[in-house]
């Protein structure tokens, strides 16, 4: 990859979803087989080689339990931190404080409570997504 391109997104989820298993402790064919994919398809994915469909994303994510917009809020933050580490390598790690707002810094908390839950007491599958950050940070919602 480039230097001075960013990071494509496949190569970002790919990255999560590799280790959110290895976290996990299971075998691509554990998760391949749960998925219900081919465990080549599954490390193609990991690795950035394949663009996954967002069928076969919700079937991956699925098999590891954790939700898309984890996955998407999780790659985002990993590509901020990289962005980060990148140009500090470049100007020196005290130089780019000025260079650096609000909207760059990681998010201390992230609720990924459903609303619904919030409510009820109980998850609820397909609810809300809300999440708290600092101010001047970009957030996403999905519902």
């Amino acid at each position: 990859m480039d230097e001075h391109l960013e990071p494509l997104l496949r190569e970002l989820v790919g990255a999560v979803l590799r280790d959110e298993r290895r976290r996990q402790g299971r075998t691509l064919a554990q998760v391949a087989a749960t998925a219900g994919i081919s465990m080549q398809h599954l490390s193609d994915v990991e690795r950035g080689r394949k663009d996954p469909s967002s069928e076969l994303l919700a079937a991956i994510t699925g098999a590891l339990e954790v939700t898309v917009p984890q996955l998407l809020l999780r790659a985002a933050g990993d590509a901020v931190l990289r962005g980060r580490a990148e140009a500090d390598e470049r100007v020196g790690a005290g130089a780019t404080e000025r260079f650096r707002g609000p909207a760059l810094l990681r998010p201390e908390t992230l609720d990924l409570t459903s609303a619904a839950a919030e409510r009820t007491g109980q998850g609820a599958p397909g609810g809300e997504v809300s999440l708290a950050a600092r101010p001047r940070l970009s957030l996403l919602s999905a519902a």
